[in-house]
């Protein structure tokens, strides 16, 4: 079962393992996705082409090497409404585990563990809601990419250039 399925995933000093939200609550969390991150979408699209991302891809971006530009378009964001879709991707529906550090069994990720892991750490938090990101909807990009083709590489190329437009 898909569902079931997890991904298991390094991130800073621990290693997480996601599972898929389920098909309805995974539609929710793409809306308020949506409505949070569009915009600063343009500034991630720049990231995967400029050298960023190993195949120019959106999911292909070396966030390591990327989270300081990642953090600053997230910038613009509200803190409450950023806070809000961190927890639904992280925590409030129980899909991402860990090993916790004080008793060594892997666990829920809970806000208080989040609170002590992601201390000092805030971008590995976003690296990890990313990977979330990327489980549940990398599917839903690519099948984007091929049904319209030339009209998102042309979209990707003209948020490029207002980013770059913008950052002068």
């Amino acid at each position: 079962m898909k569902q079931l399925e997890s991904k298991t995933v390094a991130v800073g000093e621990n290693t997480f393992y996601i599972r898929p939200f389920p098909a309805f609550k995974a539609s929710n969390i793409f809306g308020q996705l949506a409505k949070t991150v569009t915009p600063v979408i343009g500034g991630v699209l720049s990231l995967a082409g400029e050298g960023g991302g190993k195949g120019g891809s959106l999911f292909d971006i070396d966030f390591d090497k990327a989270a300081p530009a990642l953090a600053g378009a997230l910038s613009d964001l509200s803190g409450d409404k950023l806070e809000a879709l961190l927890k639904q991707l992280l925590i409030d529906y129980k899909n991402v585990s860990t090993d916790d550090p004080s008793t060594g069994r892997t666990v829920n990720l809970t806000e208080d563990l989040a609170n002590e892991i992601f201390c000092g750490d805030i971008q590995d938090m976003l690296i990890l809601a990313m990977e979330v990101v990327k489980l549940n909807y990398s599917g839903f990009f690519s099948k984007l990419a091929a049904q319209f083709g030339g009209a998102f590489e042309s979209l990707q190329a003209r948020m490029k250039a207002s980013t770059a437009g913008t950052a002068s």
